[in-house]
């Protein structure tokens, strides 16, 4: 018997020791858009595509890139409403934590957490795993920038930089090349908007990429689109 027999119950494992549906959840994270992070040495950056399916949708409703807390935010590839449904669990979350403690919840709290709900849809019956990968960045409790990776198993990582989605192994490489631990948030910035152009389908504009920020300040912000434009006009 092959793994193909287990490949429709989420809560037993093959002879090869594997969750295939957790497999599965990773090549729907590995379709989604490109979405990267960097930390920075006084700061975070998230930046993501977010090219539309067409030209008649409003792009002022979508939105990839979700502030959780004053001091993080978070974006996803992957299956776009499995994100809403962590996106709410994890404001519960931080919301919760600050009425309990009557301060904002550090980033390693918050990223355990998230994971604790993801790796909860992994071994019960009637559900399936969610088909996201996560990118969180925030301030610890210390005011240290972090980044995070979530995945579908519940698995996280604390990251200097990474990609998820499509063309992650190449995006992946550049950011290998170009990022180091002295990097400022404005190099990160620019870091980060050549690294989605390399992969880039097409034309990038302000409209069709979402960028996140945790300034020095430690206040998370999403950039507009006018401030989008001028960091790719200063690439040019």
């Amino acid at each position: 018997m092959g793994d193909s027999a287990y490949s429709f119950s989420l809560t037993t494992f093959s002879r090869t020791g594997k969750l295939l549906q957790i497999e599965y959840a990773l090549n729907a994270v590995a379709n989604g858009q490109t979405t990267l992070g960097i930390c920075a040495k006084d700061g975070i950056v998230i930046a993501t595509d977010k090219k539309l399916s067409s030209e008649l949708i409003d792009v002022i409703n979508v939105h990839k890139v979700e502030k959780i807390t004053p001091t993080a935010g978070i974006c996803y590839a992957g299956v776009g409403p499995d994100y809403r449904v962590i996106v709410q669990r994890a404001r519960k979350s931080s919301l919760a934590y600050s009425q309990t403690y009557g301060e904002v919840q550090p980033i390693s709290q918050l990223v355990k957490d998230i994971a604790g709900v993801m790796q909860e849809y992994t071994q019960r019956g009637g559900v399936r795993p969610f088909g996201i990968s996560l990118l969180v960045g925030g301030l610890d409790g210390d005011g240290t920038p972090r980044l995070y990776q979530v995945d579908p198993s519940g698995a996280y990582f604390s990251w200097k930089a990474t990609a998820i989605g499509k063309n992650y192994v190449n995006a992946k490489n550049f950011l290998e090349r170009r990022s180091t631990d002295a990097m400022e948030l404005e190099d990160a910035i620019h870091t980060a908007l050549l690294t989605l152009r390399e992969g880039f389908e097409g034309e990038m504009k302000s409209d069709n990429i979402e960028v996140g920020i945790v300034k020095s300040d430690g206040k998370f912000s999403v950039l507009t689109p006018e401030q989008i434009q001028d960091y790719l006009d200063e690439a040019n």
